[in-house]
């Protein structure tokens, strides 16, 4: 295993943040494989964290068997601004202090200039292609500018993914099942993924709104491949994905070792790993659009007392929560707006105006534009 320490630039003057990289297996250029696993990119999101550390230790036995065939990057802490943001005993390690940016939106779409510095180069060779077009993500990654702490921090992180065939981003929500983000043309290898984790729910979408990790990293090459339509082939070379791990309470070791030997067996599936991997059982659900799951949100301040649980079904019209006024003990009954799953919920229990209190995953595609929580 080498372990890699990527200076974080702009910070304040005196201080000094790094980000921690683990690689495992035969590196890339020489197995011709990367897959990169990236922990608590919301920093206050533990659970990601937990599974990373069963993770580096399963993979360090796999690399002492020489069982691994492909590279295998691990970011056990992948935001080191957010693990230092607190406030008033309050962790806040999802959105940015300085700039109020969530840190898993506005990452790079790197596809028009890639297209123009690999377009000399390309060939009828899909494979051929793959390398160059990857060469050219580097090269255009590297000349980007930073001008800011985050900004840079969000260059090092795509760096270590945008040429990588399988990356996995690891979050969790408020209160909520396992479930996993997608993009809809990536289904039959998400499905395989779901399937290892047993997933309670799949939401895909072309686009989600605001550039989060994930599709900076897969997105660009079905971009690519429109860019080069009908002169050369350009294969979808990256995929991608983010897996909620329940919600921020779920950190326990038992759950954590579950969902890491299920990514292993997703990456020996994949070829990473040589052992045998067992059939996966099927899905609990089909996948649902990511159009069609629907955010339920504080009308008005309030006690949140939650009738439904994460991992129930509702009919429309059903009781998710009161919201009660405690001033005026007035109650306002939030109802389910469809038919759907109840898969992630809020984890406070008094809510300020406008607070998304739930989300319930419909099959029916009603929404566009922004699909994201903020």
């Amino acid at each position: 295993m080498q372990t890699l320490h990527h200076v974080i630039e702009l910070g304040t003057p005196g201080t000094r943040r790094e980000l921690l990289s683990l690689h495992y297996g035969p590196d890339q250029e020489r197995s011709g494989r990367k897959a990169v696993l990236q922990a608590s990119l919301h920093a206050d999101e533990v659970p990601g964290m937990l599974v990373a550390h069963h993770l580096r230790q399963m993979l360090q036995r796999l690399e002492d068997t020489g069982s691994l065939r492909g590279e295998i990057v691990l970011l056990p802490a992948a935001n080191p601004i957010g693990l230092s943001q607190w406030q008033q005993l309050a962790h806040q390690g999802r959105f940015d202090a300085n700039s109020g940016e969530n840190f898993n939106r506005h990452y790079a779409d790197l596809s028009r200039q890639a297209a123009e510095r690999a377009a000399p180069r390309l060939t009828q060779d899909p494979t051929l292609n793959t390398a160059v077009l990857r060469q050219a993500l580097r090269e255009s990654l590297a000349a980007l500018p930073v001008s800011s702490e985050l900004q840079s921090l969000r260059k090092i992180l795509l760096g270590l993914a945008i040429d990588a065939d399988v990356v996995l981003d690891l979050h969790c929500d408020c209160e909520a099942v396992l479930h996993l983000y997608s993009a809809t043309p990536l289904w039959p290898q998400a499905e395989r993924l779901a399937r290892h984790l047993g997933v309670s729910l799949s939401l895909l979408a072309n686009e989600s709104g605001d550039a989060p990790f994930d599709e900076a990293c897969s997105q660009v090459w079905w971009r690519l491949a429109q860019i080069f339509a009908g002169r050369h082939p350009v294969p979808q070379a990256c995929f991608a994905a983010t897996i909620e791990h329940r919600g921020y309470g779920d950190v326990g070791h038992g759950l954590a070792v579950q969902d890491a030997m299920a990514i292993l067996a997703f990456l020996s599936e994949r070829g990473f790993i040589d052992q045998p991997v067992s059939e996966p059982p099927p899905l609990r659900r089909a996948a649902r659009p990511l159009e069609g799951s629907m955010p339920l949100h504080a009308p008005h301040a309030g006690i949140l007392v939650f009738a439904r649980a994460p991992g129930d079904e509702l009919r429309a019209g059903d009781l998710i929560v009161e919201l009660i006024d405690p001033l005026s003990g007035a109650i306002t009954p939030l109802l389910s707006p469809v038919d759907g799953l109840l898969y992630a919920r809020e984890h406070r229990r008094y809510a300020h105006a406008g607070l998304r209190l739930a989300k319930i995953a419909g099959e029916q595609a009603l929404r566009s534009g922004k699909l994201l929580s903020a």
